[in-house]
């Protein structure tokens, strides 16, 4: 198989990915599906980022995110909805 054919068959595979996803309601990988600071003054902001497999990753981060930022804390979760209703409870890290 060579190069064209490989990129059109990558193409419909993503296709076809993406038909799934929207059956399913679930995001791209890496779609931030919330972003806030995590209080008025803080350099700190929330992030929630789509695994792509219905799986999401809670993220504190420091600076300018998604650009040049640094990973303050970090919680995989089994799924997008879990790692959403987490970001809104109190118990998360103060940093």
């Amino acid at each position: 198989m060579n190069k064209v054919q490989q990129l059109r068959k990558l193409a419909k595979l993503e296709r076809q990915s993406q038909e799934i996803r929207d059956k399913l309601k679930i995001s791209q990988p890496n779609e931030v599906l919330y972003r806030a600071p995590q209080s008025t003054w803080s350099d700190n902001d929330f992030v929630v980022e789509a695994g792509g497999q219905d799986d999401a990753r809670l993220l504190i981060v420091e600076s300018n995110y998604p650009i040049d930022y640094l990973i303050r804390f970090e919680r995989v979760f089994a799924s997008e909805e879990e790692a959403c209703k987490e970001v809104r409870r109190p118990a998360i890290p103060d940093f």
